[in-house]
C-alpha cells in the first residue's frame, strides 16, 4: 500500500505523543511514593526507555509483528534495518511507512514496561528491574503484542498472518489487553513475589508531592491523545472520534473516583482525581475506537466509580501493590475491554461489530472475556516465574535496613531534594543515615 503523508505525519506525531507518557508516568509515580524513593522509582521508568529500545530493535519489532505464526512472530535479529527500503510501499494493510509503524509501537512496548514498576515502589533492587525489564519484554509483552496488535500483512488480496486473539475476534483499539491488563496483572505478580513494603498496613506511605502526581497525570493524558488516536493509524474521521471518546472518558472518571471519595470520606482529593482520570483513559484505550462519545461517558464514569472502590482491596488481601497497578489499570482495563462487548457499534467502525446494547447479542462480549482471559493467564504465570528467578540468582528485593534509610541513597547515592544547605548535599550524602522523607 502506498503511504500517505497526511497520515504518516499523525502516526509520526503520535510516536512522540506516546514517548511523552513514560516521563509523564515517572512524575506520576514520583510523585505517588515516599520522598526518599523519588529518584529510584522515576529511573525506573527512564531505564525502560533505553532497554525496550535496543531490545526493539534488536529482534523485538520482528518478534511482535513480523508475520509468522499467529503465536510469535519470526525471530529476525536487526529486522529493522529492512523496513529501510519500505518507505513508499509498505506492503501492510496501512498508508503510513513500516518505519513510523515500528517507531509509534516501539513506544507502546516502553511504556507498559514502565508500568509495571508501580505494583514494587520502595524495595526493587534497580538492577534487578532493570533486568526483570528486558525478560518481561521478551517474554510477555513482545508475545502479547503479537497476539493482539498484529493485523496481518495483505497477500493475494486477503489479510493473513493476524495474531492469535486477533484472529479469534477480540477487539482491542490500543491496548486494553496487550498494555493494561498484561501491565496489571504482572504488577500482582511481581508485588507477590516481593511481599509487602516494611510497615505496610501499620505505618502512613502516603504520597510526597500531590503537585508533581497532577504535573505527570497531565503529561499522560497529553500523550494519551497519541496513544489512542494515534491507533487509527492515519489522520481520518475514525481518529477524531478516538480523540473526543478519550477527552470525555478521562474527565468521566475524574468525576466517577470523586463522588466515591464524596460519599466514603466526605472529601474529594488531588491524588483521586489524577487517578479518577488514569482510571478513565485506560478504560476507554481498548473500546475508543468502537463506541460513541456518549458511551465513552459511561466507560469513563463507571471505571472511576470501580477502581476507586478496587484500590482498598490490597489491604483487605495484604498484597502490596503500591502505586495501586492493579487497582488501576488492570481493573480498568478489564472494565473497558469488556465494555467494546456492551457497547460498540459498526456506526463508528464498521471493522468492528455490534455489541450487545446495539443489538449484537452476546458473541463480541464472549470474545473479550477470552482475549482477557487469555493475557491475564500468560502475564501472571510468566511474570511470577521470571520474578522468582531473578530473586533467586540475583535477588530482587533490597535489604530491608536499606529500604528502611531509603532506596535512593542506597541504590543511587542521591536524594530528590537538598535538605541540608550546610553541606551543599543532601542530608543522606553528608552522611546522615536516618529515614529520610516519610510522610
Amino acid at each position: 500500500m502506498t503511504v500517505n503523508s497526511g497520515d504518516t505525519a499523525w502516526v509520526i506525531m503520535s510516536g512522540a505523543l506516546v514517548l511523552l507518557m513514560t516521563p509523564g508516568l515517572a512524575l506520576f509515580y514520583g510523585g505517588m511514593v515516599r520522598a526518599k524513593s523519588v529518584i529510584n522509582m522515576m529511573l525506573m521508568s527512564l531505564i525502560s526507555i533505553t532497554v525496550v529500545s535496543v531490545l526493539w530493535a534488536l529482534f523485538g519489532y520482528s518478534l511482535a509483528f513480523g508475520h509468522g505464526s499467529q503465536w510469535l512472530g519470526p525471530l529476525h535479529l536487526g529486522g529493522l534495518g529492512d523496513l529501510v527500503r519500505t518507505l513508499t510501499d509498505n506492503g501492510g494493510t496501512q498508508p503510513v511507512p513500516a518505519l513510523a509503524f515500528a517507531m509509534f509501537q516501539l513506544t507502546f512496548a516502553i511504556v507498559t514496561v514502565a508500568l509495571v514498576s508501580g505494583a514494587i515502589a520502595d524495595r526493587a533492587r534497580f538492577a534487578a528491574w532493570t533486568v526483570f525489564a528486558a525478560l518481561w519484554c521478551t517474554i510477555v509483552y513482545l508475545p502479547v503484542a503479537h497476539w493482539v496488535f498484529d493485523l496481518g500483512q495483505v497477500t493475494a488480496g486477503r489479510v493473513t498472518g493476524e495474531g492469535v486473539l486477533a484472529a479469534h475476534g477480540l477487539l482491542d483499539f490500543a491496548g486494553g489487553t496487550a498494555v493494561e491488563v498484561n501491565a496489571g496483572i504482572a504488577g500482582l505478580a511481581l508485588a507477590i513475589v516481593l511481599g509487602p513494603r516494611v510497615g505496610f498496613r501499620r505505618e502512613p506511605m502516603r504520597p510526597h508531592s500531590i503537585p508533581l502526581v497532577v504535573i505527570g497525570v497531565g503529561l499522560l493524558w497529553f500523550g494519551w491523545f497519541g496513544f489512542n488516536a494515534g491507533s487509527a493509524l492515519g489522520a481520518n474521521g475514525l481518529a477524531a472520534v478516538v480523540l473526543l471518546n478519550t477527552q470525555l472518558a478521562g474527565a468521566a472518571g475524574i468525576g466517577g473516583w470523586l463522588l466515591v471519595e464524596r460519599w466514603r470520606d466526605g472529601r474529594p482529593t488531588g491524588l483521586g482525581a489524577a487517578s479518577g482520570a488514569v482510571a478513565g483513559l485506560v478504560a476507554i484505550t481498548p473500546a475508543c475506537g468502537y463506541i460513541t462519545p456518549t458511551a465513552s461517558l459511561a466507560v469513563g464514569a463507571v471505571a472511576g466509580v470501580l477502581s476507586a472502590f478496587a484500590i482498598g482491596l490490597k489491604y483487605r488481601f495484604a498484597v502490596d501493590d503500591s502505586l495501586d497497578l492493579v487497582g488501576v489499570h488492570f481493573v480498568g482495563g478489564v472494565w473497558g475491554t469488556l465494555a467494546i462487548g456492551l457497547f460498540a457499534t459498526r456506526v463508528v467502525n464498521p471493522a468492528g461489530g455490534d455489541g450487545l446494547f446495539h443489538g449484537g447479542g452476546t458473541g463480541l462480549l464472549g470474545h473479550q472475556a477470552v482475549g482477557v482471559l487469555a493475557v491475564l493467564a500468560y502475564s501472571f504465570v510468566a511474570t511470577t516465574l521470571i520474578a522468582r528467578l531473578i530473586d533467586r540468582t540475583i535477588g530482587f528485593r533490597i535489604p530491608r535496613d536499606a529500604e528502611v534509610e531509603g532506596v535512593d541513597f542506597t541504590e543511587h547515592a542521591e536524594t530528590a531534594y537538598e535538605l541540608d544547605t550546610r553541606t551543599g548535599s543532601g542530608s543522606f550524602l553528608a552522611g546522615h543515615h536516618t529515614p529520610g522523607g516519610r510522610a
